[in-house]
């Protein structure tokens, strides 16, 4: 029998990406990795790879923590400054980071670090 868990918002960190086209509109959403309850890692080609087959020209990051804890860890500040980078160089532009938990979230671009 599985074991039964009060989080209703999962366990797992997940890591997805939303596409956008000029207008700012959603055109797709990617699921990029899943890791355990500890983390994931996404890959910087595999976004950008799915961004250019679909002429996006920018990106929303997102992944949530099964933890209700938002301080963004070094490791989501340094994945988001490579990912912006990278983007440049393309000319898709990272327009935030959010992350999510259960009742509550947190955007980069609201608190200053994008």
């Amino acid at each position: 029998m599985p074991a039964q868990t009060d989080q209703s918002f999962g366990f797992i960190e997940e890591f997805k990406i939303l596409l956008l086209n000029r207008a700012n509109r959603v055109i797709g959403v990617l699921p990029v990795s899943t890791g355990g309850m500890w983390g994931t890692i996404p890959d910087t080609r595999v976004i950008f790879v799915a961004t250019l087959k679909s002429c996006t020209t920018s990106i929303i990051l997102a992944h949530n923590l099964p933890s209700v804890n938002l301080q963004p860890s070094q490791s989501d500040i340094d994945l988001t400054n490579k990912l912006k980078a990278a983007g440049k160089l393309l000319d898709i532009e990272v327009l935030d980071h959010i992350i999510l938990a259960e009742d509550t979230y947190l955007s980069f671009a609201d608190v200053g670090k994008l």
